[in-house]
This record gives structure tokens, C-alpha cells and sequence, in this order.
């Protein structure tokens, strides 16, 4: 009898321990939801105190928000929101989107960019995204997001995976929309190709080397772009790893990924980062990463890290505090990059 009260007993706290380990993952602030965002189904949400991720599995493996305290720093076009992908037609894609390249010489990629991809969450505070498989280029991507648990970090990672029976020869390639008329400021190293430290992309394909705009300077190390420059696409070869973006709702938009001095950059000038900055509400920041060379069954990765920091835009006719911004960056980036496999 004493055995048989001991035995039910030891059930009864097995049970109620089960409860609050079940009970305390419930009510955990970072707990990933699935939901419906502006008409996209089955989209995948992970959040600390601070930020706020959405991601999007149902058209092209992007992230629909990337919000600091309640603000997006994503530019989300309503009217696109919720359409599915319709095999031979265009899709307008917005928001956190990532591709392949080069840009200029890698097939068309519908399944890549704009097709279904499928969501799972594989951590309190982590997700992952898969495409299908692409038979024009060849190719798998796998797209790993992570944030901490505190702190504004979004680390992206961006698996190639070669599922053909070739050698493949892509890069990495960010095409995140950000809300528009900010201001983009990057560091400048040496040596770099380009005479004004950035290339202007003009009509008929031509690529200028010794740009000149009104918008764009250098300045105390740093190349900004103050405005909409003559042209909306720039590319640099900077190897700081890193670039901000300040915007009108007094947010700083910072992205650190790895730059490799010694490895090939197939982007057609050997860019590091593009950015895109039409006369309209959004601006496109693109780190790019170097040629990876993949042999049949093989893959490489490429992770980006996302910062969001307060920071007051400032008012017009009044120049950035390159110190201050540099500083704020620097600060933030106490933490070590995440590693490279």
C-alpha cells in the first residue's frame, strides 16, 4: 500500500511539473506565433521586448516586418499584400526580400523569388524558410532567421544549396526594402577601384566609374547619400561590413556581413554593396556576397545581421554626426559577428 501511494505520488509531480514547464512556454513573451499577416497565410512571427519579425513563407521567403518598438522599418506596398504566386505572371515583391546572382548574367528564377516557400519555427526564438527546388539555376535556398532575446538582432542566413548535377556559380544578393528619403551612410576603406568610392548604373546599362551628384559625398571617411541621387542605382566595393541607414521616423537601420578581400565578387563591377534610391517611399540596401563555386550536392552560407538603434533624423539643412553614428554602431556591435561556416 505505502509503495503504491509512494508510485502515485512521484506520477502526481511528474504531471504537475509537466504543467509548468508546458504552462511557462505558453506564456513566454518570445513564444513564435503562426498567423496571417496583411492576407499572407501561415506567416511565422518571433519577437523580443524590443523587436518584432514576421516572416513570410506563402510568397518568396521574405520578411514582411522588422519593427523597434512598434516601428517598421520595412516598406510593405498594400496593394501587393496577399497575393499568391502565379506561375508566369509578375509579382510585385516588397518588404525584407533576398535573391541570387549576379544580376546580369543568372537566369530568370520565379520559383526563387516570388513562388511558395515553405515556414518552420526551430527555436523560442528562431525560424526557418525553404524554397523549392529551382531547376534554371540549379538551386535550393534555405533561409535561417534568429533573433536574440534581447537587443534589436536579426541574424538572416542564406544557404545555396546546389541540387542539379553541374557546378553552380552564385552569390548572395540582399534586396531589402526600406522605407524611403533617408539618409545612407557607409564607411570607405582602401584601396577601393572606383575614383568617388561608388559606381552610378545609367541608362543603356552603362556603368559610371567617376560618378558626380549633389546627393552623394564623401565625407570625415564616409561616402553618404543625403537624397534621390540623378540615377537610383549605386554600387560600392567598400570592406567595412557594414553600412546605416537613418530614417525619418528616428530609427537607424544597420547591417553588418562579412566581406572577403581575396574571394571573387561576380556582380558585374565586383560590388560589396548596392543600394537603390528611386524618387519614391522606399530604398533598397543590398550587401552582396563573393562567388560561391559549388559542386554537385554542395551549399554555402552568407548570413547578414539586421540592427535597428534610436536615433533623431536630423532636420534639414543639418549633417549627420558621423562620429556619433559610427560610435552608436561600434557600441552595438560589442557582441562578435556571428561565425561563417
Amino acid at each position: 500500500m505505502f509503495r503504491y501511494v509512494l508510485v502515485v505520488r512521484i506520477f502526481a509531480l511528474k504531471v504537475c511539473a509537466c504543467l509548468l514547464i508546458t504552462t511557462s512556454l505558453a506564456a513566454a513573451p518570445g513564444q513564435p506565433r503562426v498567423l496571417t499577416y496583411r492576407g499572407y497565410p501561415d506567416c511565422i512571427q518571433l519577437e523580443n521586448d524590443k523587436i518584432r519579425v514576421v516572416l513570410c513563407p506563402a510568397a518568396g521567403g521574405r520578411v514582411l516586418e522588422y519593427s523597434y518598438q512598434g516601428k517598421n522599418a520595412l516598406y510593405l506596398e498594400e496593394e501587393a499584400t496577399g497575393i499568391p504566386y502565379q506561375p508566369g505572371q509578375l509579382a510585385s515583391m516588397t518588404a525584407g526580400r533576398f535573391d541570387i546572382g549576379p544580376e546580369n548574367t543568372i537566369p530568370r528564377h520565379p520559383t526563387l523569388w516570388s513562388g511558395k516557400w515553405t515556414g518552420e519555427v526551430v527555436g523560442l526564438y528562431a525560424a526557418r524558410l525553404t524554397s523549392a527546388k529551382d531547376e534554371s539555376t540549379g538551386t535550393q535556398l534555405v533561409r535561417e532567421f534568429r533573433i536574440d532575446e534581447e537587443g534589436s538582432r536579426l541574424a538572416c542566413t542564406q544557404i545555396i544549396k546546389n541540387v542539379s548535377e553541374r557546378v553552380t556559380e552564385w552569390c548572395h544578393w540582399s534586396r531589402t526594402f526600406a522605407l524611403g528619403n533617408g539618409i545612407c551612410v557607409i564607411p570607405l576603406t582602401t584601396p577601393s577601384r572606383f575614383p568617388n568610392h561608388y559606381v552610378m548604373y545609367e541608362a543603356g546599362d552603362l556603368i559610371n566609374f567617376r560618378p558626380t551628384d549633389p546627393h552623394i559625398r564623401t565625407r570625415d571617411g564616409f561616402l553618404e547619400i543625403t537624397g534621390v541621387p540623378r540615377e537610383p542605382k549605386l554600387g560600392m566595393d567598400s570592406a567595412a561590413g557594414w553600412f546605416a541607414y537613418l530614417m525619418r521616423n528616428d530609427t537607424m537601420f544597420v547591417k553588418r556581413f562579412p566581406v572577403y578581400r581575396n574571394r571573387v565578387y561576380s556582380e558585374v563591377a565586383g560590388l560589396t554593396i548596392s543600394i537603390w534610391y528611386p524618387e519614391d517611399r522606399r530604398v533598397e540596401l543590398e550587401p552582396i556576397g563573393p562567388r560561391e563555386r559549388l559542386q554537385p550536392g554542395k551549399s554555402a552560407a552568407f548570413t547578414e545581421e539586421w540592427f535597428l538603434l534610436p536615433y533623431k533624423f536630423p532636420a534639414d539643412g543639418q549633417d549627420v554626426d558621423l562620429k556619433t553614428v559610427e560610435k552608436l554602431v561600434k557600441n552595438t556591435f560589442a557582441e562578435p559577428a556571428l561565425r561563417q561556416e
